[in-house]
């Protein structure tokens, strides 16, 4: 029996994903698959290298530094938050990334980026993250907030954009039951992108990437339906916020983003039986 986990981005809304994370780390429950976009994968790498508290760390130690996020990052890089400070200078010197553990883990790791040309998800495994964060840096740059980031010829975007919940990716890969934690409540549905006119002259040389934006809701929702029917057929749990999260994706208070953290953590507690239960029948 295969079990995946399923990690939706969000910014900083993804203090909840690592208080699951961390919830399951401190528990021993561990996956045989994780998949995740934007935030989800950030987070999903500190999971698979076993590494708990360094996403809620990363996240929260470095929120008043310009580095991090900052309209100085835009000014200077067209990004509000510091993509070379974060997926560079972090990983390998402030608060080092265990690749040994993460590449020789039996758990296989999946991440999504989108494709500007195209405007179609492509997914990578960890074998493209040996010693470096590229594609993650990759998934995690929020159009118009981030540039494109080149990787082996392509120029990528974050991987929310196309597959928001990439649950019927961790399916085709032959998961028997899928854990997905979602950083909105269950009551959340998405509506179209707003400034189209700012997206749509920022991205004038992807059209591809302007209509992923244009149709991003309804993906979004679409994936929501199908998640609650794979849910009353027994073949996923879902972890999200009992309440709407009412912070943004560039939140930058402390006590704000603990909260949240200790509430992913709390709704992970509770599905923990259960999920064991899962990894028993393997």
């Amino acid at each position: 029996m295969k079990l995946g986990l399923v990690l939706e981005g969000g910014g900083m809304r993804g203090l909840y994903t690592c208080g699951v994370l961390d919830c399951f780390l401190d528990h021993h429950l561990l996956v045989d698959y994780v998949i995740g976009v934007s935030a989800g994968a950030c987070h999903g790498v500190s999971y698979v290298s076993m590494q708990r508290g360094r996403g809620f760390r990363i996240n929260t130690n470095y929120l008043h530094d310009k580095r991090y996020l900052s309209l100085r990052n835009f000014i200077q890089t067209k990004s509000l938050f510091g993509m070379d400070f974060i997926f560079d200078e972090i990983p390998h010197q402030l608060d080092p990334f265990d690749y040994e553990t993460f590449l020789s883990s039996p758990c296989e790791f999946k991440l999504g980026v989108t494709d500007a040309l195209t405007g179609q998800c492509v997914y990578f495994d960890k074998s493209h993250l040996n010693y470096d964060s590229t594609l993650i840096k990759a998934s995690s740059s929020i159009p118009v907030f981030s540039p494109v980031v080149r990787y082996q010829g392509r120029d990528y975007l974050d991987g929310g954009t196309s597959d928001s919940i990439p649950v019927k990716q961790a399916l085709a890969d032959g998961c028997d039951h899928v854990i997905v934690v979602l950083t909105r409540d269950r009551d959340y549905i998405k509506k179209p992108e707003g400034f189209r006119s700012i997206y749509k002259n920022v991205l004038k040389k992807y059209p591809n990437m302007i209509k992923a934006l244009d149709h991003r809701h309804a993906m979004y929702n679409d994936t929501l339906s199908l998640i609650k029917e794979l849910e009353a057929r027994g073949q996923t749990t879902v972890i999200a916020p009992h309440s709407p999260v009412k912070i943004s994706r560039f939140e930058k208070d402390k006590e704000k983003l603990k909260k949240l953290y200790d509430l992913g953590y709390q709704d992970a507690l509770e599905t923990l039986d259960r999920l064991k239960q899962w990894n028993k029948k393997g």
